[in-house]
């Protein structure tokens, strides 16, 4: 007993001695003229990775910091960047700042020095013209990330984002497929997926999925906010997907960058952008062009893709912005496996004329006006112009391809809109409180038609027969029109409450004809009828929400949110052809929730934690069941209102810095470790069929966990990744395999990378090697494109990247 008490007085003294020469620093930062209260501006100790933001009423606190000179660099959008020297010589001193109203109130300002050394970061409370406050965030510093970007590997990029499921359907990361809490990751449909600001989508109504990514390279960094982002995005149950695209250098006229990288399997990607800023100009652009032969016979891939970004100041506080964007490809897919085919050998090749083509272009233009440091506006246009084509043999994996006419899908996009946004902040009783209120107008103009082509093997995207209907031929007209308003109120110095409200009227229409043909066994037409079809589903609606922050201190922060949610029938839920894939005709939408609650913070600004809980709730939820065909007694998938679905959740991200932590602070090494780890339930229940009932949700592993180590020593980096990922199901019944490999179990896979980089003057080079144990897995079993079947993934694979920038 004696000697646990001596054990406890000793750890009493070291707690002691290594405070004592620790204090709290606090103070008020204020604006030079009016003397209010500068709201989130951000405080950084110059030669650390620590940095801290005022809250609403301009005060801060920073704890355990030790005595001597300090340096601090202070930003906060529409003022001067500070540069502050003090002495801090007592237990608790407080020192007050005040900026200077920048002269461009526009003009981005950056820290030089004391980098954040983490790849991720929370929003802020306010973000441009977003507000974030109450909401579970993340944003991810491309700059930071390790690994082979010409690839986009998802499992790198957002290994720091709790619970996704992350599909890999190509080596070259052409389409991102990321579904969170429950959601499919279909072509990250589930997420209201944007860049800079604007949709990148289909259609943001019928067609959220996303066949254009923008490459890695050309991205600062990626912003996620889950599903309370309905309020002011839309109505995704997956929350904001955000890419911000880089902007051109602030200090020089003409930067230029150069990358090419050389992979496994043929891989050869080259990059280039042009950057810089004159006078009141700034503006970027780049272009990449990448190929391959993937690890498959039977599979390459081209890919285009362009970018434009330029930036005009007209005055102290206007701003206008173009950005145009262009990505073109084309990829031979060599289709599915069975479950036997994939474990015998997944290098099996099951089709050998199936191709897909997609050409994306975006454009979008942007106003900015600051009347003042605390009021701003931002109105968006943006458009689209795309077409999506495939053609291959859609027969069950099972069948050998009859080298008959190839299935043929063509998809046509014609959409535009606007979206403003007003944010004043102000002061009420010397509390700091902030609204946002905005509107969204948008037309979309879509035309889809199956039917078929040639019998060769060479890319062909025009029909056999053009004047008459094969298969569909379908035009998807659709409006929106929505207001929204978030406000954040600032009760006391520690707690806050941010209600919002959203109004949306939607109309999708869906006019068109489709061919129904059945054949008897002998290949034989026995029924042909033509059908037409002419739905308009018109609705509108008010969802809300409301967000609460409590602040323990400067390092500990209670939030929760709860928010509604809605998702609309997509238009190929309407009506295709698909021998593997049917539709219930009297499908509905889909409503629920969103509620989150967790904490986030650090602990003496060494450990950084997010820990949360959620749960997502789902009325009509839309799901796959298996169904016999009644005259060829095959089986098929059929979509339709299953049942009702709730998800619940734990998510932890932990970061730290080993070296900081345990040796000591040394701006140039660090030592990260992060542990995401997330346990997701997920089931039916309330179902009109027995055979849901308390059924496992599709898609939904119940485990999945990412890890990893990062050293760097001045410009060296070298980082190690683990991830796992459970066994989950493919379909609503839970069928642990089908004959055809459609439906089946996804087994648990586990994954490890290695990547490293390094810089010297003007040159930088990345290498890796990703899955470098060689596992054998896959992440999805396809329906269509690029299966049926399953999908396995790429195994053990190198890539080195050279990189010169002047």
């Amino acid at each position: 007993m004696n000697k646990i008490l001596l054990f406890f007085l000793f750890l009493a003294h070291i707690t002691c001695t290594y405070g004592q020469n620790e204090g709290q620093l606090f103070g008020k930062i204020t604006d030079s003229i009016t003397q209010k209260a500068v709201p989130f501006a951000h405080i950084n100790i110059t030669g650390t990775s620590r940095y801290f933001i005022s809250d609403l009423n301009g005060s801060f606190t920073i704890n355990k910091i030790e005595q001597g000179n300090i340096s601090f660099t202070i930003i906060a959008n529409g003022y001067d960047t500070l540069l502050k020297r003090v002495k801090f010589n007592t237990t608790a001193q407080q020192f007050n700042f005040t900026l200077n109203p920048s002269k461009n109130y526009l003009k981005l300002v950056t820290v030089d020095g004391g980098e954040n050394t983490s790849a991720i970061r929370k929003l802020r409370a306010i973000e441009g013209v977003l507000l974030s406050k109450g909401k579970k965030s993340e944003v991810i510093n491309m700059n930071k990330i390790t690994g082979n970007k010409s690839a986009n590997i998802g499992r790198q990029i957002y290994a720091r984002i709790p619970g996704l499921n992350i599909w890999e359907s190509d080596g070259a990361g052409i389409q991102l497929g990321i579904g969170g809490r429950g959601l499919s990751p279909t072509r990250t449909s589930n997420f209201n997926t944007r860049q800079d600001g604007y949709d990148i989508s289909a259609d943001a109504l019928g067609y959220p999925e996303s066949y254009y990514t923008p490459p890695s390279e050309a991205v600062k960094e990626i912003q996620l906010i889950r599903g309370a982002a309905s309020l002011q995005f839309g109505t995704q149950f997956g929350g904001l997907l955000n890419f911000v695209l880089k902007k051109g250098n602030e200090n020089k006229p003409l930067e230029v960058t150069a990358r090419h990288t050389l992979g496994s399997f043929g891989l050869n990607s080259s990059f280039v952008s042009v950057g810089g800023s004159k006078n009141t100009w700034n503006y970027y652009a780049y272009y990449q062009y990448k190929f391959g032969d993937d690890w498959k016979a039977y599979s390459s891939f081209k890919v285009h893709n362009a970018g434009l970004k330029i930036e005009k100041h007209l005055s102290e506080k206007m701003k206008i912005s173009i950005g145009l964007t262009k990505m073109y490809y084309i990829a031979m897919q060599p289709g599915g496996l069975t479950d036997f085919q994939f474990e015998n050998d997944p290098s099996i090749v099951n089709r050998k004329r199936n191709w897909f083509e997609v050409d994306w272009n975006l454009a979008a233009f942007n106003f900015d006006y600051e009347f003042d440091a605390r009021t701003r506006i931002n109105s968006r246009f943006f458009g689209l112009l795309a077409t999506r084509n495939s053609t291959g043999y859609l027969g069950q994996i099972n069948r050998i391809d009859p080298n008959e006419s190839r299935d043929l899908i063509a998809g046509q996009f014609k959409n535009f809109g606007n979206e403003t946004r007003f944010l004043k902040i102000y002061d009420v009783k010397k509390m700091t409180w902030a609204y946002l209120f905005g509107f969204r107008l948008y037309q979309g103009y879509n035309e889809s038609q199956q039917g078929l082509t040639s019998a060769g093997d060479q890319a062909d995207f025009s029909f056999l027969n053009p004047a008459t209907v094969d298969g569909s031929l379908y035009t998807f007209p659709s409006q929106n029109l929505a207001i929204f308003s978030e406000h954040i109120f600032n009760l006391t110095p520690r707690f806050s409450i941010t209600p919002g409200l959203r109004f949306e009227y939607i109309n999708t229409t869906a006019d068109g004809v489709y061919r129904e043909q059945i054949e008897d066994l002998a290949g034989n037409i026995i029924f042909d009828s033509l059908y037409q079809v002419a739905k308009d589903n018109e609705r509108s609606f008010v969802i809300g929400g409301l967000g609460l922050n409590y602040h323990f201190s400067d390092s500990l922060e209670l939030y929760t949110n709860f928010s509604q949610n809605y998702r609309s029938i997509n238009f190929t839920d309407m009506q295709i052809v698909n021998p593997n894939f049917k539709i219930d005709p009297n499908l509905q939408d889909e409503k629920g929730f969103n509620f989150d609650i967790g904490v986030k913070g650090n602990i003496q600004h060494k450990i950084n934690y997010d820990i949360s809980a959620f749960v997502l709730l789902y009325n009509n939820r839309i799901g796959t069941t298996i169904q016999v065909d009644s005259v060829l007694f095959t089986t098929y998938q059929y979509r339709t209102n299953i049942s009702k679905s709730i998800t619940k959740g734990i998510e932890a991200v932990v970061e730290a810095d080993l070296y900081d932590l345990f040796i000591k602070n040394d701006p140039a090494i660090d030592l990260n470790v992060f542990v995401n780890a997330s346990y997701v339930n997920a089931i039916y229940y309330q179902s009109e069929q027995a055979a849901f009932e308390n059924k496992k949700v599709e898609l939904v592993p119940p485990i999945n966990l990412k890890t990893g180590l990062t050293f760097t020593h001045h410009k060296f980096t070298a980082s190690y990744q683990y991830s796992y990922t459970a066994a989950q199901f493919s379909d609503a019944t839970n069928s642990l395999s089908q004959a055809n490999a459609v439906n089946g179990i996804i087994p648990a896979y586990q994954i490890h990378d290695l990547s490293f980089k390094y810089s010297y003057k003007r040159f930088q080079i990345e290498t890796g090697i990703n899955n470098f144990l060689n596992e054998k897995y896959f992440t999805r079993r396809a329906t269509a494109y690029p299966g049926p079947g399953i999908i396995p993934a790429q195994p053990r694979n190198y890539f080195v990247t050279l990189q010169f920038k002047i």
